[in-house]
């Protein structure tokens, strides 16, 4: 009942912001509202934005439209830089981001008829329609980072950033630790995995005996993302998919189906569709093995083992470590290769280790909450957001109290600050002296607002004219 009702609601939103595009389109209501060199913004582009802005459950808040003009005009300016540099995007590019987009909006709608239903004509239809706005966006996004592409953040400029908040503004950190884990997925033997295989091999059959591909992955495939559009997974490179399903979406010509091939999701069989040079779309089935109990012993009779065999070295002062062994055993790819140690998801790049306990899986925060530093824990059962179970040993490597910042335990967090302020002082100036040069005019509607102030070129602030 709630996903219908939540579905409903969605497909208001797509109609209303649907009903604002097809009004503006006969310009009766529609003027310009900004200019940017030879590029205009209508304010119907304003107000298909605030739509969409509405549409993710904000409140009503006309001081949004000031800040989506900004946007809009800040983008027409990178795009028109982005020209003279001889920037641009391959059109394999805008496609990914097309499909992309779309593969959400079907989603969120619950399936393309639906989609189309609402927006008042076809998907195809929509994506001509969207495909200009969204090579602008890919453009801007391209010359912003050419413009950032140099900044560099020196320890010293770290030093100097942190020295220049007042110790009444440093903020404060949560509670952080460093937790590393050994994973023990349940594996099934061939005999397990034998009827799964099997099941995806009739499916295979029935499509290649004529029946609908897409109304099969709907009743049938076990991917949640690309079922309820019939396994449409759209465009996409090879770095999109595991290796087993790449080589056969670049192998294949369009109509084309694959053997049923196993990957560490399951069994699959794919289509290719099309095929634009390093982008393929394709759709597929899969079916994904269930846990057994049989498996499910297994695992933890591994790591059993393993968790003795760590206890015995700990003991004996031997070279294996935590991170040997979660190099040798662990099933986690994303973590093995680092020693078994998490990172902190909200700051992946910095590649810091150091987790706020609110940030950790509850299940995770639970067990270190009684750990000791140095500590392992004995094999658990974990059941992850997919509902998948596991075993695990935690290592608590360290942790650290809710403190004010500073510069030796937080180092990689300030340097993060410090690249941002860097970088958006490097935006800013380029900003500054790219409007001095550039014919910007604004309409009177928004001269008042704070954050376009300093954005028209002087002497042009009387009415545009529809």
């Amino acid at each position: 009942m709630y996903m219908r009702k939540f579905g409903t609601a969605i497909l208001s939103i797509i109609l209303f912001i649907s009903v604002v595009k097809a009004q503006t389109r006969t310009h009766t209501l529609d003027k310009i509202a900004g200019v940017v060199g030879s590029s205009i913004i209508l304010q119907s582009d304003i107000e298909l934005k605030y739509a969409s802005y509405l549409a993710q459950g904000n409140q009503p808040n006309p001081d949004i439209k000031c800040q989506i003009l900004q946007g809009l005009l800040t983008q027409k300016l990178l795009a028109a830089q982005a020209i003279i540099d001889s920037i641009d995007v391959k059109e394999d590019e805008v496609d990914a981001d097309v499909e992309r987009r779309m593969r959400g909006m079907i989603q969120r709608a619950g399936g393309e008829d639906k989609l189309e239903q609402f927006l008042g004509r076809s998907v195809i239809q929509y994506k001509d329609e969207i495909r200009p706005d969204l090579k602008e966006e890919l453009v801007a996004q391209k010359m912003q980072q050419k413009i950032t592409t140099n900044v560099n953040t020196t320890p010293e400029d770290v030093k100097k950033f942190f020295n220049k908040i007042s110790k009444d503004s440093l903020p404060t950190f949560n509670k952080e630790v460093e937790v590393g884990e050994i994973v023990f997925n349940p594996k099934l033997n061939p005999a397990e995995k034998e009827a799964y295989k099997q099941k995806a091999e009739d499916l295979l059959k029935r499509v290649k005996g004529g029946e609908d591909f897409g109304a099969l992955a709907r009743l049938y495939s076990q991917d949640p993302g690309s079922a309820p559009q019939g396994g449409d997974l759209g465009f996409n490179d090879r770095s999109t998919f595991v290796k087993e399903f790449s080589a056969w979406a670049f192998k294949l010509k369009a109509g084309e189906y694959s053997p049923v091939f196993e990957s560490d999701f399951g069994f699959h069989f794919l289509q290719v569709i099309e095929r634009r040079g390093e982008q393929v779309h394709v759709r597929h089935i899969l079916i994904a093995p269930a846990t057994t109990p049989g498996s499910l012993d297994r695992a933890k009779a591994k790591a059993d083992s393993v968790y003795d065999l760590l206890i015995t070295n700990m003991i004996n002062s031997k070279r294996i470590d935590f991170s040997t062994a979660a190099a040798y055993y662990s099933d986690n790819k994303d973590t093995k290769y680092n020693g078994g140690m998490l990172l902190n998801a909200d700051n992946v790049e910095t590649r810091t280790t150091h987790i706020p306990t609110d940030r950790l899986d509850p299940q995770v925060a639970l067990t270190t909450d009684t750990m000791k530093v140095g500590s392992i824990s004995k094999p658990q059962l974990f059941t992850g957001q997919d509902g998948k179970k596991s075993y695990k040993i935690l290592y608590l490597k360290s942790t650290a109290s809710p403190h004010k910042a500073n510069l030796e335990q937080d180092y990689p967090k300030i340097k993060e600050y410090a690249t941002s302020d860097k970088i958006n002082r490097t935006i800013s100036e380029w900003f500054q002296k790219k409007r001095k040069k550039t014919y910007i005019r604004i309409d009177p509607q928004y001269l008042s607002c704070p954050t376009l102030k300093g954005w028209s070129t002087p002497e042009t602030t009387a009415e545009v004219k529809p």
